[in-house]
């Protein structure tokens, strides 16, 4: 099954600080901190545009920063030379093309000099070979973060920037891209990038269901303490998402359920409770004679106020609005959820006055409570409970689209929403954006353990609601496509504008026909300075002119 997110289908790197790795401390009276300071000089920017020799720009630099233009050449011969690809980087471009079987165009753009540029080209390795074309920022004529070197690169690529990430270490030149509508990443950790590069490229339904098959039998429950028990509940909830009966592991219960599967985590006993009761029978779905038999005998445990208690046991009165969701859900399958009006009303002012923010006794989140009310609604057909809880419930939902929340939450939250047909594409973006390297979701706390306040949760459970949610809901992009009007405004950008609005032609491959060359004594330009020719040598014999 194809995954349900948006495909993007372009990447566009930086080369410095991302793709190649340098060092500015050198060998001269320049420290690394004065280094730094002439890359964000004007003359600088000005000489990775292309509109001045190397020279001239080190002539520039030593009068304005007072140092000898000798050794400004030899600083910046040095950091030159400390130049080194970043071969993880690399292989990580290499394995995204193969998961996307050659789909996706890798571009880079970078701010660098025709030196430079010369400079990394003639490495003894094969980096080029995972671009198909590079975009140095002396042949274009702008550089990152002015919007006219963006425009360049997408009009001459024919790009959809929703469809595009750009990758970059600067928060500038990655705001620019993200104002013209990329999907902007700023390189601040490896493994982070890694990860969100996966995410994005990779299709994490099926990294998803890799994680859960790599773990069938196996998906325990763990504790915030640390300790891994086994239990029923949440089998059977991955079982009612993934409908896999090879996932899970359950200890069968010939009528009412147990919480745990072995021995439970606080007592040498512990009572048999109507919450795994209700999703078991629900899930499961056994003989209808006997699941009228236990629903008869849960009627034994509704209090004074006609609210269903949690255990199947006088001596634990204990209450709890989720757990009561889940009786509902169970009692309206079988049309008998007529039989429970009190604990009917009382579901309803809890969803009317919020009273499950916050969670409850056993619950720890208020996008639980709508995804276990999404389970009551589908399976309650009486009409006179349509009309009155529908309306709430659509309005609850939309109040929680967009909130804060963990991985869990923010699926819970997709699926109540796809229930009624809402559409929450940030959080769906958020949520697939929280795979983990392993292809699964991140542990996140699904209930408590009563008065002790132990928390426990299960990365099978996050991983399946995860699926479910993708699988259920479209994301969309976060910005509408670009309008034939500002299609127009961005390939004609009035020339009489600043730098960053540059007239485009029209005819993508005579784009680079206008871009100013300049004159180095060093530099002939020839095949291999083309951002427009892909390379596939692994060895460059960079021609000099003599």
């Amino acid at each position: 099954m194809s995954s349900p997110h948006r495909r993007y289908t372009t990447l566009i790197l930086d080369l410095g600080d991302v793709l190649f790795r340098w060092s500015a401390k050198t060998n001269t009276p320049i420290p690394p901190r004065k280094l730094k300071e002439i890359l964000t000089s004007v003359a600088w920017f000005e000489y990775e545009r292309g509109l001045m020799s190397q020279a001239e720009c080190y002539k520039r630099v030593a009068a304005e920063f007072k140092i000898d233009a000798e050794v400004i050449a030899e600083a910046f011969k040095q950091a030159r030379e400390s130049l080194r690809p970043n071969e993880e980087f690399i292989a990580l471009i290499r394995e995204l093309r193969r998961q996307t079987h050659g789909q996706i165009t890798v571009l880079a753009l970078s701010n660098i000099s025709l030196p430079d540029y010369e400079y990394i080209m003639s490495l003894s390795s094969d980096w080029t070979t995972i671009f198909d074309r590079i975009f140095p920022s002396a042949l274009l004529g702008e550089r990152k973060p002015h919007l006219g070197c963006y425009r360049k690169v997408i009009v001459e690529n024919n790009l959809d920037p929703h469809l595009t990430v750009f990758v970059d270490d600067k928060f500038d030149n990655v705001t620019s891209a993200r104002s013209l509508g990329m999907h902007g990443i700023v390189f601040d950790n490896q493994a982070n990038v890694f990860r969100q590069l996966r995410n994005i490229f990779g299709d994490p339904v099926r990294r998803g269901q890799d994680f859960l098959r790599r773990h069938a039998g196996k998906l325990e429950s763990e504790t915030d303490c640390g300790a891994v028990f086994e239990e029923n509940f949440t089998q059977l909830i991955i079982y009612e998402l993934t409908r896999d009966r090879s996932l899970i592991t359950l200890h069968e219960c010939p009528r009412t359920w147990n919480f745990f599967r072995g021995k439970p985590l606080f007592s040498e006993t512990f009572p048999n409770d109507v919450d795994t009761t209700s999703v078991a029978l629900t899930v499961l779905r056994p003989n209808p004679q006997l699941v009228s038999s236990i629903l008869d005998e849960m009627l034994q445990y509704v209090d004074a106020d006609g609210i269903m208690q949690t255990y199947f046991d006088p001596s634990r009165p204990r209450m709890d609005p989720f757990v009561c969701v889940n009786v509902l859900s169970l009692f309206y399958e079988h049309d008998r959820g007529h039989q429970l009006p009190r604990t009917l009303d009382w579901v309803y002012d809890v969803l009317l006055h919020r009273a499950y923010h916050g969670g409850s006794r056993y619950y720890t989140s208020a996008d639980c409570f709508l995804f276990f009310m999404s389970r009551l609604l589908q399976r309650a057909e009486d009409p006179a409970v349509q009309a009155r809880f529908l309306p709430l419930f659509i309005e609850r939902v939309k109040e929680q689209v967009g909130a804060a929340g963990n991985s869990m939450e923010l699926a819970f939250r997709v699926l109540a929403a796809a229930s009624v047909g809402i559409e929450c594409p940030r959080d769906l973006e958020k949520l697939i954006a929280a795979q983990c390297d392993d292809g699964g979701w991140d542990l996140c706390w699904f209930y408590m353990f009563g008065s002790t306040g132990v928390r426990a949760g299960n990365r099978g459970l996050t991983t399946a609601l995860a699926i479910k949610a993708m699988e259920t809901s479209l994301a969309h992009p976060p910005s509408p496509a670009l309008s034939a009007e500002s299609s127009v405004r961005l390939e004609s950008a009035s020339p009489s504008a600043s730098s960053s609005k540059l007239h485009l032609p029209k005819t993508p491959n005579k784009l680079f026909a206008a871009v100013p060359r300049p004159l180095s004594p060093r530099i002939r330009l020839g095949e291999f300075l083309m951002p427009w020719r892909k390379s596939s040598r692994t060895n460059l014999n960079i021609p000099v002119q003599s």
